[in-house]
């Protein structure tokens, strides 16, 4: 067959295409040998998510060839989705700088009415000339690109709802979000039916677009886009809203037992957790297993219940692994859900446990005795044949910089257990140290008295010095041999609180300055550290620094710790609990002092778990201040000062109320059967907004489960509320209103009186013994639950108001502190600095008025860590805020560091209140373009890759390149991730030419960049110009030796002076580097550069 093609000759446009129209003659031109027969198979999208959107390039004379257009529009895209059988077009667009062809170009223009079949049937051309502007690669979104997927749960089954649309990926609401609309998705995917529809980002909140909301779908439609709803991007919502969706295809994998590691082998399928038969199990499906699961390889790998029989259904039975799959979805097995077996046969494995390194004893994380963990083991390593090469290993694996020394002299002390690696032979270029050559795990003639140790260059170790005990005093910092204090105008209670958590001293009570322990001596440290506040060590948080800072030894900065103790008991380890806190002690109050509070603080003192917490004033009264705070602690946080603290509202405590403990003492190496910690049973509130209200969950046999709802009333929620410390409960939810939760439904038919301690002491039907599913998952809302929002027409401006009590209530601005409105917008996510609006600007609210006096300072971090008066409805006009949200918030929070000079460098964003680091995992020339021109900074010129310090914010960015910020761009949820800093991403700019020319003393001539649509040629040029020499064959984006003369005139009379590197700036878009000077000259505006005198 003959494809045909019209040629138009002459000049020609078209309506509405900004020029007029030109009848030329119409020429039929036959191409048998440039198309195939097809149509669509000479035709194709590269760089997009799907076969139906990215760059267009078609195949012509045996090649496959780039399309070029100045004016491509929707009727020129509507006809390639439609020669490519992908529906119908969404976009036409011109790809980024990063998406360009680099292939030959065949056709230069393309004028379609949008109703032909082929694009070789629009007015084509190939000659450069008809180009009325600059041509660049066109691409097209067809509707057959819209794709759908679950982000951010455990598997493909499962997470946040995201759709593929008019080439970017984005989430769908969750007004009216239900399991019909769940269910299509579900089906959609091919993952079954669904069992839960998520709201309220319970899979973490997405980023970009909010494609659909109020989707309202019967259950029997196709695509989820095929449902009712308010159509594309049309949406009230924000991403906290995010739906999600739980299928029952989705499976996960788990080991049941006190270890990560090892134990039974149980799979999640169908809604729920199963065991596996041991039926022909080996050590190739254990293999399977602890390679999924990030456990090492197999140990063992035991049959017939050796970690105890499970419960409900056995899912899978006569596995067959090779060992080398990469889940066990993948080996061969009977179908799922047909097992003959019971629960005596369940499958169980033995891991090594991933491989970790750690430094000990050497008081930081970058010095110390070199410890391996192998098969779930810390061990030691020989130091026979160890030197400065295997010490770079471990330094540059912990991300500690270099070796300093490779200490052989059991420097940092003998450590116990294992002796795991002998004869460590390393090169210097290996990952981790087992991969160096060593005699073979455990394979040694070694003792304890020869352990390795390593100081690495980035060890820095602290003190507190001059103060009554370890945890007072003025700081000191040390690297290599040198002590230093530091100034205490650039000290502040967040590094405090590093500091006191790394000498374990509890958290920082205050930060006295004016060398409140007296003057230091030697040198003081010129750096500022930049902490968040839950960094374990000061060695992770940022720095900066002040070289030329005028700061004495009367400035020295201190830090004053908290401390913890029992006193007055029969034993050390029972008695009145005590802190200290500014040189004196105190006691702790017992209003809301509880076992997992109790159970923290005998682990910190080394005295086992909590047996029970007496009654106030069980130990004497104490003397002195009492602490009012309330601790919320999990009971599983090694050090009171870990857990969450609310200190709003606190009510007056006597000492009468003096909380108290008895702990079970310190067990040592003895018969664990006869030391069973009533930890073993735990108790919490999940998927609510704060602790005090959610689903009630019960670990209990090493696994988290529910309770269902069967005569679930405001008794058995009471003793839930009591048991977390939660105050009562307010109300008893049913039919999983807080969400279907998974795994066991450990009791049903709960019956309590109200009086049990505990939820398992009251009556049911037995631990596992139910009929219920977890539709009918029992909830609690507690009194103690409390919210926070801003009431007004605006997420980020309102009357203040607090949930307390089961009401929504006011706050007073009598003496609150300045600090306080910033804190609340930064707890909102609303900016980084806010104001107390007006009196009644927004109304004077209903209700009551909770709080008064409340007193924010800089060290706290969310509302109910600041100090106030006693909850208690008052009489008082409510407060108004305003926060300070940026027009440009995002270029204000984004930076890069350290490059040469604003445009090149390490990434860094600001969230949380601090800077950190974006990971590079999937960074690519996309991701560093939408930086360079957020940053007014051009395109981007590479993405490389620099590491940095403090959190890692950003992880799997995946930007398209044509988004104005990197907060459209799609990722992983902010705060998640999995990096180290040796992943941290860079971006190199292509230079800002006005900032070098002014630092040069040079200007630019004739117009602005942003401006120049002609040539600048050296005749419009007077007084000394820079004339680029025609011997230059390229152009690089690091710049262009360039050759002064001091006279403008004719090539042949210009007299050589001097050499300068500059940059010659080309408009963004047309930088194709490299290029020739004369096809510069000929198709590119350049700006020339003249002597700023």
């Amino acid at each position: 067959s003959v494809t045909e093609a019209r040629w138009a000759s002459g000049n020609w446009g078209s309506p509405g295409r900004g020029g007029s129209v030109h009848v030329g003659a119409r020429l039929w031109v036959c191409f048998p040998s440039l198309l195939s027969p097809g149509g669509s198979e000479s035709l194709r999208l590269l760089n997009g998510e799907s076969r139906c959107d990215g760059r267009v390039e078609i195949f012509l004379r045996g090649a496959w060839g780039r399309v070029l257009d100045d004016q491509w529009d929707m009727n020129d895209a509507s006809v390639v989705c439609r020669q490519l059988q992908c529906g119908v077009a969404e976009k036409a667009y011109n790809p980024p700088t990063s998406e360009r062809g680099t292939g030959p170009v065949v056709l230069r223009r393309v004028q379609c009415e949008g109703n032909e079949t082929n694009l070789m049937l629009c007015i084509i051309s190939t000659s450069e000339a008809e180009q009325a502007g600059i041509a660049e690669d066109v691409g097209v979104v067809c509707s057959g690109s819209r794709r759908i997927r679950l982000v951010n749960g455990a598997g493909r089954c499962a997470g946040r709802v995201e759709i593929y649309y008019n080439g970017s990926w984005g989430t769908v609401c969750d007004d009216s979000w239900d399991l019909s609309d769940s269910n299509v998705v579900c089906k959609q995917l091919g993952c079954g039916h669904a069992i839960n529809a998520t709201v309220s980002a319970h899979y973490g909140q997405g980023s970009g677009q909010i494609w659909l909301d109020d989707v309202n779908c019967t259950g029997n439609e196709s695509d989820l886009w095929a449902c009712p709803s308010r159509g594309w991007g049309q949406h009230n919502c924000r991403h906290k809203e995010d739906a999600g969706v739980l299928c029952s295809e989705f499976t996960d994998l788990r080991l049941v037992s006190g270890s990560d590691c090892a134990g039974r082998l149980e799979v999640w399928y169908r809604g729920s957790w199963g065991t596996v038969c041991d039926d022909s199990w080996d050590m190739a499906d254990a293999n399977v297993v602890c390679k999924q699961l990030g456990c090492g390889s197999a140990v063992s790998a035991p049959g017939e219940a050796a970690f105890g029989e499970g419960t409900g259904p056995i899912w899978v039975e006569t596995l067959n692994c090779r060992g080398t799959e990469s889940s066990l979805w993948d080996c061969c097995s009977k179908p799922w859900g047909e097992s003959n077996c019971d629960h005596k046969e369940d499958a169980a494995v033995n891991c090594s446990g991933a491989e970790e390194l750690r430094l000990v004893n050497g008081g930081s994380p970058c010095a110390g005795r070199v410890e391996v963990k192998h098969q779930d083991q810390w061990g030691t390593v020989c130091y026979f044949d160890w030197d400065m090469a295997d010490a770079g290993v471990v330094c540059k694996q912990l991300g500690c910089g270099a070796a300093v020394i490779a200490h052989r002299n059991v420097h940092f002390g003998p450590g116990s257990g294992k002796i795991w690696l002998d004869r460590v032979a390393c090169d210097g270029t290996e990952s981790a140290l087992w991969h160096c050559r060593n005699s073979g795990w455990d394979k040694n003639s070694c003792y304890h008295g020869w352990d390795a140790g390593v100081t690495c260059s980035g060890h820095i170790e602290l003190q507190l010095d001059g103060g009554d005990n370890a945890c007072s005093g003025r700081v000191k910092v040390r690297r290599g041999d040198t002590w230093a204090t530091l100034c205490d105008a650039h000290f502040d209670l967040k590094a405090a609180s590093v500091i006191c958590n790394g000498l374990q001293c509890g958290t920082a009570l205050s930060i006295p300055g004016g060398a409140h322990f007296g003057e230091g001596h030697g040198p003081i440290w010129t750096e500022e550290f930049q902490c968040v506040g839950n960094e374990s060590h000061l060695i992770y948080c940022p720095r900066i620094s002040h070289g030329s800072q005028s700061c004495s030894h009367a400035n020295d900065a201190s830090a004053i710790c908290s401390r913890f103790r029992l006193v007055n008991g029969s034993t050390a380890c029972s008695g009145r609990g005590e802190i200290q806190g500014l040189g004196a002690w105190g006691t702790l109050c017992d209003s809301r002092w509880d076992l997992p509070d109790a159970n923290v603080l005998c682990h910190q003192l080394d005295c086992g778990f909590a047996e029970s917490v007496p009654e106030g004033g069980y130990f004497g009264k104490g003397t002195g201040s009492v602490w009012t705070d309330t601790f919320h602690c999990k009971g599983t946080e090694t050090h009171l000062g870990h857990c969450p603290v609310t200190a709003l509202g606190a009510s007056q405590c006597s000492h009468d109320n003096d909380a108290s403990v008895i702990c079970s003492g310190n067990v040592g190496t003895g018969d664990p059967k006869n030391n069973v910690s009533p930890w073993s049973r735990r108790i919490r509130l999940v998927n609510g907004a704060g602790r005090c209200a959610g689903r009630v969950e019960i670990y209990y046999n090493g696994s988290w489960g529910t309770v269902c709802d069967d005569f679930w009333d405001l008794l058995d929620s009471n003793v839930v509320c009591k048991q977390l410390g939660c105050g009562h409960a307010i109300n008893a939810t049913v039919s999983a209103h807080y969400g279907q939760g998974s795994g066991q439904i450990w009791l049903d038919d709960v019956n309590c009186s109200g009086n049990e301690s505990d939820l398992w002491s009251c009556p049911s039907r037995g631990w596992g013994q139910h009929n219920c599913r977890n539709k009918e998952d029992a909830g609690v809302l507690c009194s103690e639950f409390t919210d926070l929002r801003l009431v007004s027409d605006s997420d980020c401006a309102g009357r203040l108001e607090v949930f307390y009590n089961g009401t929504w209530g006011s706050v007073c601005s009598n003496q609150m502190s300045g600090v306080t409105p910033t804190i609340v917008c930064k707890q909102l996510n609303c900016g980084d600095g806010g104001q107390i609006a007006s009196d009644f600007e927004y109304g004077a609210g209903s209700g009551p008025t909770w709080l008064d006096h409340v007193a924010c300072s800089e060290q706290h971090s969310s509302l109910w860590q600041c100090p106030s008066e006693p909850w208690n409805p008052k009489a008082f006009p409510a407060v108004s805020v305003t926060c300070e949200v940026s027009a440009f918030p995002d270029q204000e929070k984004l930076r890069v560091v350290e490059g040469k000079d604003r445009c090149s460098g390490r990434v860094e964003v600001w969230y949380r209140g601090s800077w950190g680091t974006v990971c590079d995992d999937s960074w690519d020339m996309a991701d560093a373009n939408v930086v360079c021109k957020q940053l007014g900074c051009g395109s981007a010129v590479s993405a490389a890759f620099s590491e940095g310090t403090g959190p890692i914010w950003v992880e799997k960015v995946n930007c398209r390149g044509t988004e104005s910020s990197l907060w459209d761009c799609p990722a992983k949820p902010w705060g998640e991730s999995n990096c180290g800093h040796k992943e941290d991403a860079a971006a190199l700019s292509s230079p800002v030419c006005r900032s070098i020319m002014d630092a040069l003393g040079w200007s630019l001539c004739g117009v602005r960049l942003a401006q120049a649509s002609a040539h600048i040629t050296p005749a419009s040029i007077t007084g000394p110009s820079v004339l680029v020499s025609k011997n230059i064959s390229g152009l690089s984006p690091q710049g262009l030796t360039l050759t002064l003369y001091k006279a403008a005139g004719k090539e042949g009379g210009q007299t050589e002076t001097e050499t300068h590197t500059l940059c010659v700036c080309v408009r963004e878009r047309d930088a194709h580097f490299p290029f020739k000077y004369e096809e510069w000259g000929q198709k590119y505006t350049a700006l020339l550069i003249r002597s700023a005198s």
